[in-house]
């Protein structure tokens, strides 16, 4: 299975969320890497903006997307013989003859999986593809209600240079579906180029979670120990929580 993410939003893409998602997320997930001794695979590794930290540091990660545009853009960046550890592969049923100590999926990747069904492959598919002790670790939004329930309606979130005098502009969109919980996001690129404003627009569909759901989608997979943290600070999930970041660890007993 592949995603096709459109051309340009994989070619834009570093622009916009190195400075969106860098200062709240990247130091996280960088020190769980940097604190592991073996192998480390990234789910929806994208256009490299941890992988290629972690790997120039000196981790031994993989990475895998189902995007070809977001991993043509990542392959660019590599040398010879990086290449190799990236791969077009899905969380469902990606496969690979070695294991992990460490397994992550940042920026709402587990989010992309509207069926029950498949959250729980891919759940078991990452437990079976962890050493004794590993860890998987991914990430949700805990839901604005208000927000669910009035939607974004063209707002722009993201304005800047994409090159020195060429700007680019994001306008989001959004449609909740509350009975089937999935936000439908509609992104409109705006940008200069060739002495002209272009624009592409994309959109995709997003499985929002609340707490307990999560608690139960994770105790019925082969997971058996797991904790839930309102941030990437390590603090403990509370009212004022934005983010549900889950720590899943794979105990002695599971083959």
């Amino acid at each position: 299975m592949t995603f096709e993410y459109p051309e340009n939003f994989a070619r834009f893409y570093d622009t916009i969320y190195h400075r969106q998602r860098d200062d709240v997320d990247k130091m996280f997930f960088l020190d769980r890497i940097n604190e592991t001794k073996g192998k480390v695979l990234e789910i929806g590794v994208g256009t490299g903006r941890l992988f290629l930290h972690a790997l120039n540091q000196g981790a031994d990660i993989y990475g895998l997307d189902i995007s070809p545009h977001m991993l043509e853009v990542l392959c660019k960046k590599l040398v010879k013989g990086q290449q190799e550890r990236i791969s077009l592969q899905n969380i469902i049923d990606f496969t690979y003859d070695f294991k992990f100590d460490l397994i992550i999926a940042p920026f709402r990747v587990i989010m992309h999986l509207i069926d029950k069904n498949d959250q729980i492959r891919a759940l078991n598919n990452v437990c079976r593809h962890l050493n004794n002790n590993g860890h998987f670790i991914f990430d949700a939004f805990v839901p604005d209600l208000n927000q669910l329930i009035t939607g974004l309606h063209n707002f722009v979130d993201f304005e800047g240079e994409y090159e020195t005098g060429k700007e680019i502009k994001r306008i989001v969109s959004t449609s909740p579906d509350l009975i089937n919980q999935i936000i439908r996001v509609t992104f409109r690129l705006e940008w200069d180029e060739d002495d002209d404003w272009k624009y592409e627009e994309w959109s995709v569909s997003l499985r929002f979670f609340f707490r307990y759901e999560l608690e139960h989608m994770i105790e019925r997979s082969e997971f058996e120990k797991y904790e839930i943290l309102g941030d990437y600070n390590g603090n403990e999930l509370n009212n004022k929580s934005r983010e549900f970041v889950i720590i899943c660890n794979k105990t002695e007993n599971i083959s």
